[in-house]
């Protein structure tokens, strides 16, 4: 039951179409994938995708840090004491977050085969199904509309705008096309990534308030270190404020929450480092009795996978935003978390459930 070997590979998949926000735009889902074989023959997969303008991680700086630093201290260590593994996992190597959470999901992965159970139900099992939002990039007000009633009409009740590119009252007009045409049944939820300044976001958000857009949360409307500002907006508005990228480490999370500078907290384990920080990201929060929602970045379904069996296990996660492997055109896991349209379950097999990656052209194990 110790660690033979990690592996890492890295995969290319096109998206449907351009992903935008405020931040970038994403053609191609870009990762790192790692498997972990263990002395039985078990393998545990996880992934790391590339995004340098949220976690400064890109494919080489993920590669190296696991090859070069990270496996040569798990080698041959037991997994049975997996805390004293994410103990030394964490403790190697300053940052490089994203290399953490793929080594750290591998390790659950391989831990709850183990067990003998399916990773959600390891970690506290509070749910077996889940529902995903689905996101609407940013774009002209016609296309974002458009591309809202395609959600709606595919079955999707939440949708995430990404908004914070051009002006504010370019993002009212956009929230308000798109509200006329797929009526108030439906939830949405805005990302900004950043995009406002302080005073634009309240004033933004004060006016769809006063036009009664039924917006249910706005999510990083300003710049992620300024948590005065953050608090600032919190202050002023009805709306709830949900802290993204100003929340990475445990130690953050107490920062917003202290200060209140937020009413929800957005855990990814692509910040966090992986499952064993964002259970205590989630746990302080719960103390504060503030909610959280758990979501991915452009990850294929090994990610989403791990990070839905850790959201599914916790009452204190509300919200899931867990569509990115629906953007992607193609599939090339086998098992996993499995979709029906917007509601999401875990087959009842050990660990996260995945048989398989099916490798492609390009695709080079290391």
């Amino acid at each position: 039951m110790y660690i033979q070997n990690i592996e890492v590979m890295r995969k290319y998949t096109p998206l449907s179409k351009p992903f935008k926000t405020a931040l970038r735009t994403v053609t191609q889902s870009e990762s790192v994938l790692v498997r972990i074989t263990e002395a039985g023959g078990k393998v545990g997969w996880g992934e790391a995708p590339s995004t340098v303008v949220i976690t400064g991680d890109s494919l080489d700086s993920i590669e190296s840090a696991i090859v070069h630093m990270i496996k040569p201290v798990l080698i041959g260590k037991s997994l049975l004491s997996y805390e004293r593994l994410m103990q030394s996992l964490h403790a190697v190597i300053v940052g490089s977050s994203s290399a953490k959470a793929a080594v750290d999901m591998a390790i659950y992965d391989l831990v709850a085969q183990l067990s003998g159970l399916p990773l959600y139900q390891f970690l506290g099992g509070y749910r077996s199904e889940i529902e995903t939002d689905y996101t609407v990039s940013v774009g002209s007000s016609s296309e974002m509309a458009d591309e809202a009633v395609k959600c709606v009409d595919a079955g999707f009740n939440v949708l995430k705008i990404k908004v914070g590119k051009g002006s504010v009252d370019e993002d009212i007009i956009r929230i308000q096309q798109i509200r006329e045409r797929i009526g108030y049944e439906i939830k949405i939820r805005l990302d900004a990534n950043q995009g406002w300044q302080v005073k634009d976001a309240i004033r933004s958000i004060r006016k769809m308030e006063e036009l009664d857009l039924g917006i249910e949360l706005v999510e990083q409307p300003v710049r992620a270190g300024d948590l005065a500002g953050l608090k600032a907006v919190t202050d002023a508005v009805d709306t709830l404020i949900m802290a993204d990228e100003s929340v990475f480490t445990p130690l953050q999370a107490l920062e917003v929450l202290q200060s209140r500078a937020a009413d929800l907290i957005n855990i990814k384990l692509m910040k966090a480092g992986g499952i064993y920080k964002a259970q205590l990201i989630n746990q302080i929060a719960e103390e504060y009795g503030v909610e959280c929602m758990v979501g991915s970045m452009i990850e294929s379904r090994i990610a989403v996978s791990a990070a839905a069996h850790f959201a599914a296990s916790k009452k204190n996660i509300t919200r899931f935003d867990f569509d990115a492997p629906l953007l992607m055109q193609s599939d090339d896991v086998i098992g996993g978390v499995i979709y029906e349209g917007r509601k999401m379950s875990f087959a009842q097999t050990t660990g996260l459930g995945i048989e398989d990656v099916i490798m492609r052209e390009g695709m080079e194990v290391s």
